[in-house]
C-alpha cells in the first residue's frame, strides 16, 4: 500500500517518516514539498504550503501504521489515505514485505 499525509512543516514530515521507518510499519518513505493545496477546513476554504509524505507498508501493517501516525501527527484530524500497490517491480515488492515484517 502507498499511504499518504500532510504536515505543516518539513521537520514534522521527517519525525512521522523515521518513527514510521524505524519502527517497521513502512519500508521507506518519500517527502515531497512544499507542495500548495486548496482546502476545506473549519467550514472555511483556504490555500496553502504542505509537505506531503509517502509511506509504502503491506495490507496487515496498514492499521499499526495508521494508528502511529495519528497518535504522532501535529494536527488533529489529518488526511491520512491509503490505495493499494496493485503492480511493481517484484524487488520493490520483496523489499517492502522484507521490511514491515515482525
Amino acid at each position: 500500500m502507498q499511504v499518504s499525509t500532510a504536515t505543516e512543516t518539513h521537520a514534522q514530515a521527517i519525525a512521522l517518516a523515521e518513527s514510521a521507518v524505524r519502527a517497521r510499519l513502512a519500508a521507506g518513505a518519500q517527502i515531497v514539498g512544499p507542495v500548495t493545496s486548496a482546502f476545506w477546513h473549519a467550514g472555511e476554504f483556504g490555500i496553502g504550503e504542505e509537505y506531503q509524505l509517502l509511506l509504502k507498508t503491506t495490507t496487515a501493517r496498514y492499521p499499526e501504521l495508521e494508528a502511529h501516525l495519528l497518535e504522532r501527527h501535529p494536527w488533529q484530524n489529518p488526511e491520512l489515505c491509503a490505495v493499494p500497490i496493485v503492480t511493481g517491480a517484484a524487488a520493490c515488492l520483496e523489499w517492502i514485505g522484507k521490511f514491515t515484517s515482525d
